[in-house]
């Protein structure tokens, strides 16, 4: 018997178990005491931080190399100037452009 599991079920299954890893890693640093107990509760707030300036990072780096494509920006404007035309055909007010 195969169980197959739907695509986003499967990110919700990775994201819990990293959740738990992280938890469980968490923990034993607690009750180990290899780090100060003042460190240790602060871990989670690092993680939060470090996380939220990772996901800054990974959108800055996307809008770096976001790829520019002016054929289809004049093909943009084309469409937009069909538009405007079937529309005024139509009787509708578009603007002055």
């Amino acid at each position: 018997m195969v169980i197959v599991i739907a695509n986003p079920m499967k990110h919700v299954l990775k994201i819990l178990s990293l959740l738990v890893v992280i938890s469980a890693l968490w923990i034993g640093l607690l009750q180990a005491s290899i780090i100060p107990r003042s460190h240790t509760w602060l871990l989670p707030i690092y993680f939060v931080v470090s996380l939220g300036c990772y996901g800054l990072l990974m959108v800055g780096v996307g809008l770096m190399q976001f790829p520019t494509c002016p054929q289809e920006a004049l093909l943009l404007q084309q469409d937009i100037a069909e538009a405007k035309d079937f529309l005024k055909q139509k009787g509708v007010d578009v603007g002055s452009e």
